[in-house]
């Protein structure tokens, strides 16, 4: 491990650095902070710089994107550093463990069997990935409870739904499904003077059916709902400043006059 000194006497890193200064950091010398961490204390930090990340993405800001994946690496630095000085594994193991994993699952390019598109690369990907899980999933449950329970829920539902409809347990179709999401509704409007629990259970089955009407149509739940809440945003906005430019408080705008100018702005925005 290179000491402090030699490494702020360096002109440029490279990934060895950066896990050179992690271990500096968790050092008896190093941070109080860094070395007080554990896996569960910095994992909201890996979530949200993941989504810092993405959100780097959907904006195509290249210089940000390139500042968010230096985040999210030091996270899987940060974890590996944990892990190795607890003896359990290193962060040469992890990347050991990918590029084997990317090896064995890409045979039509580093072994003999072939894959003319995209739909058969995904095919063998997924015959491949069962065949490494088979030992630790032996049940269609065991392999439905496989999917994290950290995933965004929208994102869970859809890869259970997905999981069981492999068996045949699922809809007949789009239509089919579309029918239970109205069952739903009905349902949480039956129980909104009800408990909350009622209403809280309701809801949740209303938000899972919806999510089978999205799989059968190929459309991505969170996606879907990510864009829905930017298109409020805009719409929100586009009647703020309309409100704003009327030298008005919004607050004391009238219901009506408030829907009329969100139909203004969806007209707008379309």
């Amino acid at each position: 491990m290179k000491k402090a000194k030699e490494i702020i006497s360096q002109n440029n890193y490279d990934i060895n650095t950066l896990r050179d200064i992690m271990s500096i950091l968790r050092s008896e010398n190093g941070c109080p902070w860094d070395r007080e961490q554990t896996h569960s204390s910095i994992k909201r930090d890996f979530i949200e710089e993941t989504y810092e990340a993405i959100d780097a993405i959907d904006q195509n800001d290249p210089t940000h994107l390139r500042e968010e994946l230096g985040d999210v690496l030091l996270q899987v630095v940060f974890h590996s550093q944990i892990e190795e000085e607890a003896g359990n594994f290193t962060f040469d193991d992890v990347v050991h463990d990918i590029c084997a994993k990317l090896i064995y699952r890409h045979p039509h390019v580093f072994g003999d069997v072939n894959a003319d598109n995209s739909d058969e690369v995904l095919k063998n990907w997924e015959l491949l990935k069962k065949e490494e899980k088979k030992e630790e999933r032996k049940t269609v449950t065991d392999d439905i409870r496989a999917v994290p329970k950290s995933l965004p829920s929208l994102i869970r539902a859809q890869k259970i739904g997905k999981k069981a409809g492999k068996v045949g347990f699922d809809f007949k179709d789009a239509s089919e499904a579309m029918e239970k999401v109205f069952e739903e509704a009905y349902e949480v409007r039956d129980e909104l003077s009800s408990t909350n629990e009622r209403i809280f259970e309701e809801i949740g089955d209303l938000l899972l059916s919806i999510t089978n009407v999205a799989r059968f149509t190929g459309v991505d739940c969170e996606s879907a709902l990510h864009s829905a809440c930017e298109k409020f945003n805009d719409r929100f906005e586009d009647v703020e400043n309309a409100v704003l430019g009327a030298h008005k408080d919004i607050k004391n705008m009238s219901e009506f006059e408030l829907l009329s100018l969100w139909n203004d702005a969806k007209i707008k925005k379309r």
